[in-house]
């Protein structure tokens, strides 16, 4: 009752309010700058430890001598200055003091900070007391000034004890509350323990008036807290565009993004939010271990694949990085960058899927078949093996021509889907590319193998060759299936795909069967065919083809005109292979370019040696012919070898212009322009001869030999002779025949105008360029 006497009797209410005034937006700002200090290091907690004393001293001060202007006593009074500007230092001294034990770590440090606080408020206040001058003995009572020093020391252990409890906004406020009670009890309890006892004579005061303290306190108190307030004012906004800079560069990435420090949520970005499905305040100031699994351990030593769990108890498989930081404050500071899996998850479950899958069809591919095959070969150790079927469609090749290949893809899936649905259990089906189909098929010992087999293929084909309903019609196509048995027709899986593939090639070129059993004399020609083939690589690798030359020769007077350069093959035991057996194999591998460009090239080199400068004949194949760039290569072997244009007569088959008649018009065209003749050989063997003739210009027409062979006893083929001499003669084209074996033969010729002959009877083709071969020849044809 006592000190609420004190206020409300001996006090200017008004000027008590303000001092309240002054008192709580002091205190708010001091606990403030205390909270800040708290959060830093180094320079930062140093700048904030001053204008957190200036802050703190300036409400002490200014609250007190606010306080001391409302208090009314019966006489006037003064201030000495030098004891009031000392209390002014001892309040910033003593916050500074406090603020900086109190923002160390422990809560003995808090403790001893908010004691200290306490009396640095009661040194200020009973300082500033003896500076106070008045005509009058002022008595202070012990218990009111006890019980003052205890509660500005225990409301300030509380304050800075709240402040350091939390960074809710209930522990902001009740801190601050408590820091205004510890300089509002110690004010107003040791104003209380005043006694004022007036006395006459004394002398005339010399201390600061009253209207002058109250310039000094607005002074000082607006100086210090303004500083405060503007100190702490900007550097809330420089912390504002920091957090929304790190905002936006946390929104910024696909991933989401949290920012947690001591345990607790303080930042996350949008990305977050949609992966848990929730807004920002449902986050803020929690852990983030109550939605990522195993949060708390992570070390952030390596990216850990986890688990998200959304408020929708939906597990959302996410990869979860770690930064561990340490704040200025010393609190533990951790940015987790966390990645949705699913899309990358679904992804490699697509291209597992794809690397044993077809993409079109969806059934097993090459490497699943591959693998099967394998495993069951080693599974069906004593068992009853099983059956390859090599599956291979007829007429897709011309669907593709005809509706395009969007509508073969269509008859694919189709055919993908009836598979499936016939298969058996026991039976593998997979595509291999294209139109290339296998089918495993699990035999049972107790049964007859190739009945099993057999009934298989059949079941299997009738699913393929259902038709596809078209836009105006319905599209099929056939199927040829070749079958393997294992253990028999191949113990290793290479060679069981490999007999697999021969009978369904037997297959394909049948007309009635379309499924075919592998047997073992059906591969001999494969066989030989790949002999050939690996023949004809080691003796182009090795040089060791020959060519052998025959002489073409003049009807009219004998001459020779030329020769006509024949390619030769070899053996080790010195034969030679017939070029009608290797030749459609270098053909069909392509190896009749390398060889026949090896043809040209020596030809050209040796013609250049001969004594006389006779023409040079070289047969090309339809496969040289239909590529662009022959005329480039002859032109740079005639420029390598320097043999003349002029003696370089290329032959070619009416076949090869058959099959692509524009093209081969051009290559030709392009090899007359260089000064290369052109002959065409075996004319009238094809089904445009005449209309061949007309395209393009040649040079010579070589009689087919098949003509010759029948001279004597067809007359019909002396008949076609005549007319094709004829054609020649009308065309202005001179005729070869070849194959003249017979004086008879010569005669003829020579007695229906032929230009030129070419045979056995002339000479025989030799390594090198020779005079006729016998003098009955010789004269027979001068």
């Amino acid at each position: 009752m006592r000190v609420l006497n004190c206020v409300v009797d001996d006090h200017n209410l008004l000027l008590v309010a303000l001092a309240a005034l002054v008192c709580v937006t002091g205190s708010g700002i001091t606990m403030q700058l205390y909270r800040k200090m708290r959060g830093c290091r180094g320079l930062m907690r140093a700048t904030w430890l001053v204008t957190g004393a200036g802050a703190g001293g300036a409400t002490i001060w200014c609250t007190h001598f606010i306080a001391m202007l409302a208090w009314t006593p019966s006489m006037a009074t003064s201030y000495e200055p030098f004891m009031t500007a000392g209390s002014l230092v001892v309040a910033l001294a003593g916050c500074a003091l406090a603020l900086g034990v109190g923002s160390s770590r422990g809560l003995a440090a808090k403790l001893i900070g908010g004691a200290l606080f306490g009396l640095t408020v009661t040194g200020m206040h009973y300082l500033g007391m003896a500076g106070l001058e008045n005509k009058a003995f002022v008595l202070f009572d012990p218990v009111y000034v006890v019980a003052s020093v205890v509660l500005a020391v225990g409301f300030g252990v509380l304050a800075f004890w709240l402040a350091a409890a939390g960074q809710l906004p209930a522990h902001k406020v009740t801190s601050s509350a408590a820091l205004v009670l510890a300089i509002v009890s110690l004010h107003f309890t040791g104003m209380a323990a005043i006694t004022v006892l007036p006395m006459d004579g004394f002398g005339q005061s010399h201390g600061v008036n009253s209207n002058l303290l109250a310039f000094g306190v607005a002074g000082v108190g607006l100086l210090l807290l303004g500083s405060a307030l503007a100190t702490y004012a900007l550097q809330e906004q420089f912390q504002r565009r920091e957090r929304r800079r790190l905002k936006a560069l946390i929104d910024g990435t696909a991933d989401g993004m949290v920012v947690e420090i001591a345990g607790r949520i303080v930042m996350v970005n949008e990305a977050f939010l949609d992966l848990c499905k929730l807004e920002s305040a449902d986050l803020t100031g929690a852990p983030i271990a109550r939605w990522i699994e195993d949060a708390n351990v992570m070390t952030g030593q390596t990216v850990v694949q986890t688990q998200l769990l959304t408020d929708d108890q939906e597990l959302i498989p996410v990869e979860v990085a770690v930064r561990n930081e340490q704040s200025e404050s010393g609190a533990a500071v951790r940015l987790f960058a966390v990645r949705d899996l699913r899309r990358r998850q679904e992804q490699e479950r697509r291209i597992a899927f794809l690397a044993r899958n077809d993409s079109l069809t969806g059934m097993p591919n090459r490497a699943s078949f591959l693998e099967k095959m394998t495993r069951m070969t080693h599974l069906m150790g004593g068992g009853g093996g099983f059956a390859l079927l090599a599956i291979d469609l007829d007429r897709f090749k011309d669907i593709n021509d005809l509706y395009g290949h969007a509508v073969g893809d269509q008859l694919l899936v189709h055919i993908a889907e009836n598979l499936r649905a016939a298969g058996r259990e026991g039976e593998f089906i997979a595509r291999l590319g294209g139109d290339e189909f296998v089918a495993l098929v699990a035999l049972n010992p107790l049964a007859g193998r190739r009945e099993q087999a057999a009934v298989a293929a059949a079941r299997l084909r009738e699913a393929i060759i259902q038709p596809m309903d078209g836009e105006h019609t319905n599209i099929g196509c056939g199927a040829s299936i070749g079958v393997a048995l294992w253990p028999e027709d191949g113990a290793d899986t290479s060679i069981l795909i490999n007999n697999a593939d021969l009978a369904m090639y037997r297959a394909k070129a049948s007309v009635s069967d379309k499924v075919c059993f592998y047997e073992k004399a059906m591969d001999e020609a494969v066989r030989h065919r790949r002999r050939v083939t690996e023949g004809l690589r080691k003796a182009l690798e090795q040089d060791r083809f020959q060519i052998f030359y025959q002489p073409q020769v003049c009807v009219i007077d004998g001459e020779i005109k030329g020769y006509e350069a024949l390619l030769r093959w070899p053996q080790d035991d010195g034969s030679f292979i017939s070029p009608d057996e290797f030749i459609p194999v270098a053909e069909d591998t392509g190896l009749i370019l390398p060889i026949g460009e090896w043809v040209l090239r020596r030809a050209c080199e040796e013609a250049m040696q001969w004594d006389k400068p006779y023409r040079l004949a070289v047969n090309l194949s339809p496969v040289q012919l239909g590529h662009t760039d022959l005329p480039k290569l002859v032109h740079q072997i005639l420029l390598d070898t320097g043999l003349p244009p002029a003696r370089l007569e290329l032959e070619i088959t009416e076949t090869a212009m058959i099959s692509d008649m524009a093209l081969s018009t051009h290559i030709l065209r392009q090899l007359k322009a260089l000064g290369i003749s052109i002959a065409m050989d075996d004319f009238g063997t094809g089904y445009s001869s005449l209309s061949t003739l007309r395209a393009f210009p040649f040079d010579k027409i070589k009689l087919d030999r098949a003509f010759m062979s029948e001279l004597e006893g067809s007359p019909q083929s002396r008949a076609i002779i005549r007319a094709v001499l004829t054609i020649g003669e009308s065309l202005n084209i001179p005729v070869l025949a070849e194959v003249v074996e017979t004086l008879d033969q010569l005669a003829f010729l020579r007695e229906q105008g032929c230009d030129e002959v070419q045979g056995f009877l002339l000479g025989r083709p030799t390594r090198q360029a020779l005079p006729l071969a016998t003098q009955e020849a010789a004269l027979a044809v001068a």
